[in-house]
C-alpha cells in the first residue's frame, strides 16, 4: 500500500510543480493546491498506514493509530485552503486591475513569450 501512495505522491508533485511552473495565475494557484495535498499525503503514509485502535492506555493493548501525524494534516489542511483562497482573492483583484491573468503581463512586459 506505500508503493501505491508514493507513486501517487509522486505524480501528485510532478503536476503540481508542472502547474506551478506556467504563465496563468490561476494554473499556479491550482498546482500550490495539488502540491499542499501531496504534502498532507506524504505525512499521512509516514506516520504509517496500520489497523490500530484509539491512542487510549490499556492493558494488553499492542497496535495504535499516532494521532500526531493526524492532527499535523488537520491543520496543513485549513493552512492550505487558506493559502488558496488568498491567492485567489489576490489574482482576482490583479485582474481586475490588469486585465489579464498571465504572469508576463503583470510585470509590466509586453512580451508575449
Amino acid at each position: 500500500m506505500e508503493l501505491l501512495m508514493s507513486l501517487l505522491i509522486g505524480l501528485m508533485f510532478t503536476a503540481g510543480v508542472y502547474l506551478i511552473l506556467s504563465k496563468n495565475i490561476l494554473r499556479i494557484i491550482i498546482g500550490t493546491a495539488i502540491v499542499s495535498h501531496g504534502a498532507n499525503l506524504t505525512l499521512l503514509t509516514i506516520g504509517g498506514i496500520k489497523n490500530g485502535s484509539a491512542p487510549i492506555l490499556l492493558d494488553g493493548l499492542k497496535l495504535f493509530n499516532d494521532p500526531i501525524p493526524q492532527a499535523l494534516i488537520l491543520t496543513a489542511i485549513v493552512i492550505g485552503f487558506a493559502v488558496t483562497a488568498l491567492f485567489l482573492v489576490v489574482a482576482y483583484r490583479a485582474y481586475q486591475e490588469i486585465g489579464t491573468d498571465m504572469v508576463n503581463r503583470t510585470r509590466g512586459n509586453d512580451d508575449d513569450d
